[in-house]
């Protein structure tokens, strides 16, 4: 299971790369659908098909061996996966995957198969991720019967949507901790400085919890009619989030 920490990171790392890809293939495929798969298919990055071939996507050879742009080199690992032909029971196998020189190439290629497979085409140009997904999956992408449900997961509880537009909407840190308080350091905290400043607080955004920031979430209790203690727990971030 990846840490909160390497959650953090690999999001920081997909999520530019996949919103470029997105917007050099016309946003036909939406970038945090992008970005929930790379989680899923790759274990966080922890996989050891992601460590040697940075294999983000799962992406199988296929028989022709077809490239779909010039990402891919034509390299290849061989591994055993498990695949549910009739929607219900695994069945183990072993198959030759994509692998590539860095994970920029393996992103691209992900979105030239999307964008340039006639089987796809379900998928492009859709009104909403869920939409998109559910037409990646039609396509034979992957045979998982709660696929759609995994990846949504990851959608909503990293709030991945925000890397859908030209820019990053709203927070552009990721919180990984429900709680904080004086003396941590990291990205959760850059979050919660960003959110002060968004309410009123003039604060450096460096992921430093000291005595500057822990008066500004102070202030910001008190406006909340919350308990002032300068502790940043559910009830601070719930209100954080929704005014």
């Amino acid at each position: 299971m990846a840490t909160a920490a390497q959650r953090a990171q690999f999001i920081n790392m997909i999520a530019p790369i996949a919103m470029q890809q997105a917007k050099k293939h016309s946003k036909k495929i939406y970038a945090s659908v992008c970005i929930a798969q790379a989680i899923h298919e790759s274990g966080w990055g922890t996989s050891t098909k992601m460590v040697r071939a940075n294999a983000l996507y799962g992406i199988k050879v296929g028989k022709s061996a077809y490239k779909f742009g010039t990402a891919w080199k034509g390299k290849a690992y061989k591994t055993g996966t498990t695949e549910y032909y009739d929607g219900k029971n695994p069945t183990k196998i072993t198959d030759f995957f994509r692998a590539y020189d860095n994970v920029s190439d393996a992103t691209e290629d992900y979105f030239d198969m999307l964008c340039h497979c006639q089987r796809y085409k379900g998928a492009l140009n859709q009104p909403t991720a869920r939409k998109c997904i559910e037409g990646i999956i039609a396509g034979g992408y992957a045979t998982g019967p709660d696929y759609v449900k995994h990846i949504m997961a990851l959608i909503d509880t990293y709030n991945l949507t925000k890397y859908d537009g030209d820019e990053l909407q709203g927070n552009p840190y990721l919180l990984t901790t429900s709680l904080l308080k004086k003396g941590m350091r990291g990205e959760s905290v850059k979050w919660l400085q960003y959110e002060l400043n968004e309410k009123g607080a003039d604060l450096k955004i460096d992921g430093s919890f000291g005595e500057k920031t822990k008066n500004a979430v102070m202030n910001y209790q008190k406006s909340k009619y919350l308990k002032v203690d300068g502790i940043v727990g559910q009830k601070t971030i719930s209100a954080l989030r929704s005014d």
